[in-house]
């Protein structure tokens, strides 16, 4: 039995491994998983493992108020070094770009432990946009052993930087496998959301988030300026906004948006309820890469307020469009979506380049294979 540690920290990496650890542990005669979370995000991390009912085994609860990349980048090191040392695992599997990742991945390196990287291959090569994802997901790229590629074009990003093909597997994202089977809960138990019942869902609804580092101080301003001119022109729009905690984007919030009548400030909602109001919006405004992946599968065109994307896959396919934090092109955009019947249904009614739902199984698959755990490999 192989023992596989799983290391993550923020609310969208606990999304996609939730997926991941549910699907290794029904193997349980091949791997004994243990979770280790550094709570690089505390609260919003805390409302994903409590959906999927994931216990970590370790919580290394690194968050502190303000604290800088140098802060997060050390003390994640530093700490998953020693559950590595102690546990001493026949791999490590971390997800995406964050601080925790790369941190995680040269822990495991410096105790020549094997890495998985699982959505490995996403690139803007700009190393500034998103920062510092950009460059924490290159550095974990060349650190790892196994990498599990969501797209071919993930695939044939590593390939160009030299990765062997050996070592790449196309997965899909298990972002999708995190969405269908939160959504097959919610319709399974009916559940209904007291988070939600203040919205109006009479009105065409936009959901707006955002949390990117790059777009802090004026990108914020900028985009809660566009939101105040879309809902003071659209009286049969409702905005919905669950503001994230960090102060770079809950002080510019509050100060333009607070008192819009058809603008809804709310507080971060738990996974479930995300995704039930996904699912019952108009469009999503977003800088967020998982909404990028996940709203093609409900059929939501996403404007992307960023200046480029590490997800070409769903631009190409017209899923989502970038403009930026640019006041101007947020609200055109917008607005064309609002009133343009057939541009929206062509971002809306697009296949989702991202997957099938059955990410997990293969990197399961995969492991099995790279431990000689069978002879089945498919």
């Amino acid at each position: 039995m192989k023992k596989i540690m799983i290391i993550f920290g923020t609310r969208p990496e606990a999304i996609k491994m939730c997926p991941a650890i549910l699907e290794l542990q029904k193997h349980d005669n091949k791997f004994k998983v243990i979770a280790c979370v550094t709570a690089q995000h505390r609260e919003m991390l805390d409302q994903v493992l409590n959906i999927f009912g994931v216990i970590p085994d370790y919580d290394l609860n690194i968050m502190k108020d303000n604290q800088s990349l140098f802060d997060v980048t050390t003390k994640a090191l530093v700490e998953t070094g020693k559950i590595i040392d102690f546990e001493k695992p026949d791999i490590v599997l971390v997800q995406g770009d964050t601080t925790t990742t790369f941190a995680a991945s040269l822990a495991a390196y410096y105790h020549e432990v094997p890495v998985g990287h699982i959505e490995a291959g996403l690139r803007t090569e700009n190393k500034y946009s998103p920062f510092p994802e950009e460059i924490n997901r290159k550095l974990t790229g060349h650190i790892a052993d196994i990498h599990f590629a969501p797209t071919d074009k993930s695939r044939a990003n590593l390939l160009r930087e030299g990765i062997k093909k050996e070592n790449i597997i196309v997965t899909g994202n298990t972002v999708i496998d995190a969405l269908l089977w939160v959504k097959g809960k919610i319709k399974t138990e009916n559940r209904k959301y007291d988070e939600l019942n203040n919205i109006d869902f009479s009105k065409k609804i936009i959901l707006v988030t955002g949390h990117r580092r790059e777009n802090f101080g004026a990108g914020f301003f900028n985009l809660c300026k566009a939101l105040k001119e879309i809902a003071q022109a659209n009286q049969d729009v409702e905005i919905v906004y669950p503001v994230h905690l960090n102060p770079n984007v809950k002080i510019p919030a509050y100060k333009i948006l607070s008192k819009i009548d058809n603008i809804r400030l709310i507080k971060p909602l738990d996974y479930a309820p995300f995704v039930n109001l996904m699912d019952r919006c108009c469009f999503i405004i977003s800088d967020s890469g998982g909404i990028q992946e996940e709203a093609p599968s409900l059929g939501k065109p996403v404007l992307v307020t960023r200046d480029t994307t590490e997800r070409p896959e769903a631009v190409d396919v017209g899923a989502v469009k970038l403009v930026g934090t640019d006041k101007i092109r947020i609200v055109k955009e917008s607005q064309r979506l609002l009133d343009d019947s057939d541009y929206y249904n062509s971002m809306a009614k697009v296949n989702n380049p991202y997957g099938d739902g059955l990410a997990s199984h293969r990197i399961s698959k995969h492991l099995e294979h790279f431990f000689n755990l069978t002879n089945n490999f498919s």
